[in-house]
């Protein structure tokens, strides 16, 4: 799969408007679920997928395949375009917000990419044992792009509660996906 994206990448540095739909059409649900997932709202997260699209099209020489999955790097185009939008608009985060545990289909959606759908489910596992502090204290700083200030503005806690809670939050997410096997790339070799 990796090899016909990296060919229609190569085709939107040079200008082959076809290529840029070809990935629209495969990848436009995945941005808009991450879009959504920090903006709460459809048609901000619609614009945020075509800003997204927009910004493949004007920006496609800088993907290096050697640094990462061609859908991570437009993921994170997406996850940042979403967080400037969302600031510059001052949203409240915590308004309507939908928690991981909320709804866990559209979660599943924009975790589950290709191989990872293990992973994510994984990953999602982990951060709905965290107490329900820390896991409200990553999800603001991760899906909100809240600043350390702003969790503990928002939240109403001392800056150093707020760092706290992210930090054993970190903390138990890291020991306990490091103790469990299957996220063991070498686990998932079959020699």
């Amino acid at each position: 799969m990796d090899q016909p994206v990296l060919h229609l990448v190569e085709r939107i540095q040079a200008g082959d408007e076809e290529a840029l739909l070809a990935l629209h059409a495969r990848y436009a649900s995945l941005v808009y679920s991450v879009a959504y997932r920090i903006m709460n709202d459809a048609m901000a997260a619609e614009e945020v997928t075509q800003d997204t699209f927009m910004r493949l099209w004007h920006k496609a020489a800088l993907y290096d395949a050697g640094k990462g999955s061609f859908v991570t790097w437009l993921l994170t185009i997406a996850r940042r375009i979403a967080i400037d939008t969302f600031r510059r608009q001052r949203r409240d985060p915590i308004l309507n917000t939908l928690w991981i545990d909320d709804n866990i289909e559209q979660w599943e959606n924009t975790l589950s990419v290709g191989q990872n759908g293990e992973l994510a489910r994984l990953m999602r596992v982990l951060m709905d044992d965290l107490p329900g502090e820390q896991r409200q204290a990553i999800e603001l700083a991760y899906f909100y792009g809240m600043t350390h200030s702003q969790i503990s503005e928002y939240v109403d806690l001392p800056l150093g509660t707020v760092k706290t809670r992210l930090r054993l939050g970190m903390e138990k997410l890291r020991a306990a996906w490091i103790a469990d096997p299957s996220t063991d790339p070498a686990s998932n070799d079959h020699a």
